[in-house]
């Protein structure tokens, strides 16, 4: 526990200068998440709390190079040298873990750990909270409010047309398909529903319907 505590100081040090949409109350929810999720697939609870407190710590990086280097592989390097520095045991299974976790990543969580972690992270997306954190998103790169007739793919991310709606359409509408644990695609199913309803009615205000 004295291990865990000390990383978790370290961490939270980090998140000090991160961006609202991926702070420490982002880690929070998905180590709440975690813990939740883990015991329901009776996963080891040691590998998912270090899993969860260091998933995005590569995240500044990723951020202020606009998307062009991958936090979860940054992350997974100053994870496993955060470990090794303070003994902690596992470090192998925690950094596959946040290896994996990304939802554009190529690389496929294979232990029930990593899979709870991947779907923790991605409930974290979508429902109130992940509406929520797409528009803080939005905002912080300067995109505009919302934008209904658009085609997302032709759509450079980080622009100004890089609206919480085009978000919801090229990833959070297909975060519920996605999940991994049995847990997860429960929890989701309540999420997506409400985050569809949700967009349904912006595209209607948007236009000056009632």
């Amino acid at each position: 526990m004295e291990k865990f505590n000390d990383i978790l100081q370290i961490t939270k040090e980090i998140f000090t200068t991160s961006r609202g949409s991926h702070d420490w109350g982002h880690v929070e929810r998905v180590y709440n998440l975690c813990i939740h999720i883990g015991k329901k697939e009776n996963a080891d609870l040691h590998v998912l709390k270090y899993a969860a407190i260091l998933h995005d710590i590569g995240r500044e990086e990723e951020d202020s190079s606009n998307g062009k280097v991958c936090h979860a592989e940054i992350g997974s390097e100053k994870a496993r040298e955060l470990l090794l520095n303070n003994g902690v045991e596992k470090i192998d299974e925690i950094c596959h873990c946040i290896l994996t976790h990304r939802f554009r990543g190529d690389k496929n969580p294979l232990t029930k750990e990593a899979k709870v972690l991947f779907d923790a992270d991605k409930l974290d997306s979508i429902g109130a909270v992940g509406v929520g954190r797409a528009f803080l998103f939005a905002g912080e790169i300067g995109a505009k409010l919302h934008e209904k007739n658009i085609n997302p793919d032709k759509i450079k991310p980080y622009s100004r047309d890089d609206t919480a709606y085009r978000e919801f359409l090229c990833k959070l509408r297909h975060v519920k398909k996605r999940m991994l644990t049995s847990e997860g695609k429960k929890i989701a199913q309540e999420r997506h529903i409400f985050m569809e309803e949700f967009f349904k009615r912006i595209n209607n205000e948007s236009e000056g319907k009632c």
